[in-house]
């Protein structure tokens, strides 16, 4: 019988380094609205250097634990989209969560994407929620591939499904 290791121990789990955190904060958007608590975006930036390392451990014991309860946390609000206001369903909720808490998911959502890459997990065929490619790269794919097999005479048969109101 095989035994298949697992692809994340924790021991194995990547350092969430200084520099990164630095770097993600370094690039905080100013424009965007406070956290729950009232922290500006600006702060951090301008703090980069100062609180980097601090950051940095916490994000890295929570990566490897968990995530403290007020990044957790969101302020959600509805805003209204367009038709009549009286009908709920012309709202879209809009959630506001800690400036450390988004951070700290840009930064896992790095590491992750970067051992994806490097371990060849995802098909340079997949499309959807991979960085550089859309719908319409994946459509200009498929049509290339069924012009091809036209070209070469052999037979295509293609079945369109729309699963929007399934």
């Amino acid at each position: 019988m095989e035994v298949r290791e697992k692809a994340w121990r924790k021991k194995d789990l990547p350092l969430l380094e200084e520099d990164w955190v630095r770097d993600h904060l370094s690039k905080l958007d100013t424009h965007k609205s406070m956290d729950p608590k009232g922290k500006h975006s600006r702060v951090l930036r301008d703090l980069a250097d100062v609180i980097a390392k601090p950051l940095s451990i916490i994000f890295e014991r929570s990566w490897r634990t968990e995530v403290p309860e007020d990044w957790r946390k969101a302020k959600v609000t509805p805003v209204f989209k367009k038709g009549k206001k009286e009908d709920p369903g012309n709202y879209r909720p809009v959630s506001l969560t800690s400036i450390p808490g988004k951070l700290m998911e840009q930064l896992i959502l790095d590491v992750i994407s970067k051992q994806t890459e490097e371990k060849k997990v995802i098909r340079s065929s997949q499309h959807g929620f991979t960085k550089g490619k859309s719908c319409l790269t994946n459509l200009i794919a498929f049509c290339d591939g069924m012009t091809s097999w036209v070209d070469e005479g052999r037979p295509v048969d293609v079945v369109c499904l729309d699963f929007s109101k399934a």
